[in-house]
């Protein structure tokens, strides 16, 4: 990953010079102070960290912005992709956002959308481990912050980039990026297409222990997907007055993807269960958001207000057709799922710089209706119907205080959320009618004092909710055959969290920090099965306490000191483009679930990363990323029996004064990202496989037209809010 380690740099080289004498260290203190005057102000930030979250830039590192979104995502440091799905900031839930709006896909929906998204077209992501009042109670642990790509060049500028992916399949992904600035309108737009074939094996060893003996089965499956889809993003920014903007969005997707399936059941009492099939799913996706930022005065109170909304469609048909013992069988359906989502919001931000105290207070509505109806047709003339509405109304309303005293800074907040939510599954005019509603308060607080002007240490509480997702509640499902079956469950209650975290931070990108995160009634995945029968159910159980410790750390290598020596290494830091370092990330996660009977005794999860740069001759960069989850520690309820592992290495170079780039790629070098892991649960013990064929080479290529000279734009209005720690907005 491409960092800015210069200020750490200065501190390891500190460290290191401090054993020589007084008159060289008076020496080497003179010439290192020049230094960090031309790295701060010349110097790009890859990374920045600050108390209340990380941000990570994205189109500029050729590592993450050749692939798309949900791959740079699960590059990021803390970010761990859960073995079976979903994501996890040090070792917490993730939500996420779009420009600062939640999204409201979940599921796979949601990471089809991230794998549509190209990472060239996001400016960066943030990482807010911790978020206060002013960010949705709904958002669990921590929020992963989507931002695309928002600079406007002076007059018509156009960026084309190719991506063309291949291993035993090819996988092609061009797109076309113009944008400009004429007087007060800032304007961008991207075209691309993404032609993906891949496949996915797995296999599930299960034994059914409410059988005496024990039964089994074992069932391999291989998936051959294609992956088509058409995207196109507009965004405009227009200048009213020199105090504000109105912002303008649309996102469209369109989305043409088959999957090819070939299976096979085998175990006890069962003759050889042949099953094949394919699924065909279109869906489209769009979305429209207005903006308005307006400062009110020339002492920086400001007001932002974003109307929101999303509609999103998709239409799976499936047909499989099955044989056991010479008898056929088959097993048809087609779903229309529909989604709609709006909301309206507004912050206001009023500094009191005398003070030196801060507040900001706002509110959100916000109404999401989700319909599916699947019609399934299993061996016989007679069709089944489950029909799925979902409704949730949630209005809300916080106000958060911040305070500087000396060197502490302090905030508190407190956020109402009412939610109003409606649950109906029919299956064959049987209805099944749920409703909840939650009126809460939901409080944060936390603390920063800054040791020195490099080093802070922090610590935070939040109370969150997590309403469970349309995804986790759908009685509907993708997998029904004689001896499994894949179903949501409309009985699922909210979750309620309360989240604690200390952190040290250090030279904007030093991080050392702990999290512990108390769940009620936490959702999770599981794989079920009723007593007397040999089926297998994938689906949602409710867990009365679920509790989570994570203890992390990120730091920078120099590697140029230890290897060109201290001479050559003052002379890199006045260029990171040119610089070799290691960038560590090292997570500790354990869990604890209580009222749960494990076949296996839990053990915490060790998740080791690292991201480098190494200079090559010719002017190639070289950067490779690492991650490692050993074996034997449970994720969850899950037990990881073999190491989860992946290389990859990019080499980099740049033609014709930065105008051309070019990259090849190589990713999962040794072949070895596979989940191989233990699940224990009622009446049921499944050893679950699943290997994706993620070993694949990629060739990138980005021309740019026109002028590469970015022109000071002045149309962006800062209503960021402050650092979670406390003082004023900046």
């Amino acid at each position: 990953m491409k960092l800015l380690f210069l200020s750490a740099m200065f501190l390891f080289a500190n460290m290191l010079f401090a054993q020589e004498t007084k008159s060289e260290n008076d020496t080497l203190t003179k010439k290192v102070t020049v230094l960090e005057e031309v790295s701060i102000n010349n110097q790009k930030k890859f990374i920045k960290v600050e108390s209340g979250k990380t941000s990570v830039a994205i189109k500029d590192n050729p590592m993450l912005s050749t692939g798309n979104a949900y791959d740079a995502v699960k590059k990021l440091p803390g970010v761990i992709a859960a073995p079976t799905g979903g994501l996890s900031l040090n070792g917490k839930g993730v939500a996420i956002y779009i420009d600062g709006s939640p999204s409201t896909l979940s599921g796979s929906d949601l990471e089809n959308y991230l794998s549509s998204l190209p990472a060239s077209a996001i400016e960066k992501a943030e990482l807010i481990y911790n978020p206060g009042a002013a960010y949705d109670a709904n958002a669990s642990g921590s929020i992963i912050n989507i931002v695309t790509s928002s600079k406007r060049l002076k007059g018509v500028n156009a960026s084309f980039n190719f991506n063309y992916n291949f291993n035993k399949y090819q996988k092609p992904s061009p797109q076309i990026l113009l944008n400009g600035k004429e007087k007060n309108l800032s304007w961008q737009t991207m075209l691309g297409y993404n032609y993906i074939d891949r496949e996915q094996k797995s296999i599930n060893g299960q034994t059914f222990t409410s059988f005496n003996p024990d039964k089994y089965i074992n069932q391999e499956k291989l998936t051959v997907s294609t992956n088509r889809n058409l995207y196109f993003r507009l965004g405009t920014n227009y200048k009213l007055t020199k105090k504000s903007n109105l912002l303008f969005n649309y996102n469209s997707n369109f989305g043409n993807d088959r999957d090819v399936f070939n299976a096979k059941t085998s175990g006890s009492e069962i003759l050889d269960y042949l099953n094949t099939g394919t699924n065909k799913t279109k869906s489209n996706n769009h979305e429209i958001s207005l903006q308005y930022k307006t400062k009110l005065d020339t002492i920086g109170r400001t007001l932002d207000i974003v109307a929101f909304t999303n509609v999103f469609n998709r239409n799976p048909n499936s047909k499989t057709n099955a044989s056991e013992n010479n008898v056929s069988s088959y097993n048809n359906f087609k779903n229309d799922f529909g989604l709609l989502n709006y909301y309206l919001k507004y912050d206001f931000a009023f500094p009191f710089e005398k003070i030196k105290m801060s507040i900001n207070t706002g509110g959100k509505f916000n109404t999401l209706k989700v319909n599916n109806l699947g019609n399934y047709n299993f061996n016989s003339p007679t069709t089944e119907i489950i029909d799925f509405d979902y409704k949730e109304t949630n209005l809300a309303f916080y106000a958060e205080a911040r305070k500087k005293i000396k060197k502490f800074n302090f905030t508190a907040g407190l956020r109402y959320e009412d939610f109003k939510v409606d649950r109906t599954g029919v299956v064959n005019s049987i209805s099944t009618d749920i409703n909840f509603k939650n009126k809460n308060l939901f409080p944060n607080i936390s603390a920063l004092y800054e040791i020195n002007d490099n080093v802070n240490v922090s610590t935070s509480y939040s109370r969150k909710i997590s309403q469970p997702s349309y995804g986790v509640l759908d009685p509907n499902g993708s997998n029904f055959d004689q001896y499994n079956s894949s179903s949501g469950n409309l009985l699922l209650n909210p979750s309620f969290f309360d989240n604690y975290e200390f952190k040290i931070t250090a030279m904007q990108f030093v991080q050392l920090g702990a999290n512990y995160t108390v769940a009620k009634d936490q959702n999770l995945f599981i794989f079920n099965a009723e007593p007397g029968e040999l089926v297998s159910t994938q689906t949602f159980q409710q867990f009365d306490r679920f509790k989570t410790m994570s203890v992390y750390a990120n730091f920078p290598i120099p590697l140029d000191y230890f290897f060109k020596g201290k001479e050559e290494f003052k002379k890199r830091m006045n260029n990171i483009d040119k610089m070799n370092y290691i960038f560590l990330n090292i997570n500790y996660i354990k869990n604890l679930t209580e009222g749960y009977n494990f076949s296996f005794t839990p053990k915490p999860i060790w998740n080791y990363a690292a991201q480098a740069q190494i200079m090559l001759p010719w002017d190639l960069k070289s950067s490779m990323t690492y991650f490692i989850l050993p074996a034997g520690g449970v994720w969850e309820i899950y037990k990881i029996t073999k190491p989860i592992q992946q290389l990859d290495i990019s080499l980099n170079k740049d033609f014709m004064n930065k105008k051309l780039k070019l990259g090849v790629h190589l990713f999962d070098v040794f072949n070895q990202n596979e989940i191989n892991a233990l699940v224990s649960s009622t009446n049921l013990e499944t050893k679950f496989f699943e290997k994706n064929d993620s070993r694949n080479f990629r060739i990138s290529l980005t021309y740019n037209f026109g002028n590469l000279k970015l022109e000071k734009d002045n149309t962006e209005i800062e209503i960021e809010k402050a650092k979670s720690g406390g003082g004023l907005v900046k």
